[in-house]
Parts: C-alpha cells; structure tokens; sequence
C-alpha cells in the first residue's frame, strides 16, 4: 500500500521570530511532512528575510506563499497553500507555535477516512514567551522549568492543573489518544473549533471547496469549514494526550467582526451546506501543471 503522504501548512503575519521557533521545531519532527507550506498573509520583508533564511535549513521542501496585506484574510492563504499542496493529508498549524517532537507523527497516528481532527494547545505565559523570543538559543525545556522554580504556590485546583505536568494540553501519552478521541467529539463537548491544529484529507477539502473566503476578521471560519465536513458526513474527532504544540502569547487580536462570522457560520448549520462559493477552487488555476 502506498504510504500516506502529509504537507503541513503554517500560517503567518509579521511575527518572523514567533516563526523561526515555529520551522525550528518542524525541522525537527520525528515523522517529517512531504513538504512544508507557509501560508503568508501580507508579511513584511523580515518575515520573507527569515524564510529565504530558513529554507537551506529544511530537511523538506519548503514554499513560500504570499498575498498582499488587505486585512485578516486567513481563509483566503489557507486556500492558496491547500490548493498547493501535494500531501494527501493537510496539517495546518500557525506559525506562532513551537511543536512536539511527535507533533505530527501524532496527527497521522489517527488519519484515516471519514474523520478529520482538531488538536489543542498549551499557552505559553507572556514571560516564558518573552524569554523565548529574546534568548534566541534558549530551549522550551529550560525556559518552562526556569518559570516553574519561580511560580508561586496555585491559589485554585485550575491554577494548579495549569502548573502541573499533567496539564493534558502538554501531556503525550500515545495509548489514551484514540480511547479519549471516541469520547470528545463535536456532539457531546464542543461546538467550536481552531484552526491551530487541525488535520483534513485534502480529497475532502475540495469536496467542500475548502475554507470560505467571505469569512474575514477573526474567527469561526474553522468552524465553518468544520460545519461543511460534517454535513457532508465527516466525523470530527479531537486529539489529547497528543499532537502538542506551545503556543506562544500574543495580545488578542480584533474581534469586530466576530459576531458577523459567527452569524454566518450558524446559516451553515441551517441550510444544511457542504461547499462554498468563494473557496479554494478558484485557486487550482494558479498553479502550474506538473507531468
């Protein structure tokens, strides 16, 4: 049987230190993708600095894809580098997270079809992430076990889950991965998703014409795109105990138009649809035919 191949597409906005770390821990995955896509959403010159830097770095092939910055256009990029993609799985991450060294070995543990995934992430504190960012040659490692030797004690059970080493978003325990993936799932503890760290079938991707482009602003078009895969009859399953990655702080971005997404989000449940009609297929012209 033919192995399954995977790209990884990882999102990014002027933030080319966040970045580095981000390709860093990628170079270094213990199962490595076909391919990484960087999916560019108006980036400064750093950012293609960095990339043109990295790239004799990669023990994969690396591509670079940009779109000029009109605004938070992440459906648009993410069509644009699924529409390259050669893998027969997407990976798709941001690039302000340090992963796993079985980051990605976990995803493909649990591909297969007529599921999709989504992970989780463990949040890094504005200090570690400022250490991280300044100290170029400082490991996640140290810096977390640095900021552990000078926490104060928890004043609540959730502080001290998040201090402990059991906290499940940074705990891997490969055995409790596909047991706790049958119990959490959409219909009995979620109904919202994101797109840190999510895992499709590309075959499915285009089925639902990827992500809808008319979703702008931040949020809920991973939900959207998950509401089309299910109502086409995918199964949504969530990763824990797996698929880790850190994700470095940041203040939070502009929710002004949250509301609008969410609305529009909530017709894909009501009228019960499974393709868009501005989405990824627009992009296949764009690219070059190969023999």
């Amino acid at each position: 049987m033919k192995p399954i191949t995977c790209s990884v597409l990882v999102a990014t906005y002027n933030r080319p230190v966040a970045l580095e770390r981000c390709l860093i821990s990628l170079f270094q995955q213990s199962l490595l993708p076909l391919e990484i896509i960087i999916c560019d959403d108006g980036s400064a010159e750093p950012t293609r600095q960095l990339i043109e830097r990295m790239e004799p770095l990669s023990p994969v092939p690396m591509l670079h894809i940009w779109q000029p910055d009109d605004g938070f256009q992440l459906a648009r990029i993410r069509n644009m580098g699924m529409a390259a993609a050669k893998g027969d799985y997407i990976i798709q991450i941001d690039g302000d997270v340090i992963l796993h060294h079985h980051f990605v070995r976990d995803h493909m543990h649990h591909a297969r079809p007529g599921f999709f995934f989504s992970g989780t992430q463990y949040h890094l504190t504005p200090a570690i992430t400022q250490r991280l960012i300044d100290e170029r040659t400082l490991s996640l490692k140290d810096a977390m076990r640095e900021a552990s030797q000078h926490q104060s004690p928890p004043t609540s059970f959730k502080e001290a889950l998040q201090q402990s080493r059991w906290n499940w978003g940074r705990t891997r325990i490969l055995p409790l991965q596909k047991l706790v993936a049958r119990f959490y799932h959409w219909e009995t503890h979620y109904q919202y998703v994101s797109g840190c760290s999510m895992a499709f079938w590309r075959n499915d991707l285009i089925r639902v014409n990827g992500y809808d482009e008319q979703f702008t602003g931040w949020g809920w078009e991973d939900t959207d795109i998950a509401l089309r895969l299910m109502n086409l009859g995918l199964k949504l399953r969530f990763i824990r105990f797996g698929a880790i990655q850190y994700h470095l702080y940041h203040p939070q971005a502009s929710r002004g138009l949250e509301h609008t997404n969410q609305a529009r989000a909530m017709q894909t449940i009501q009228q019960k649809l499974t393709a868009c009609a501005y989405g990824m297929q627009q992009h296949f012209q764009l690219q070059t035919p190969t023999d």
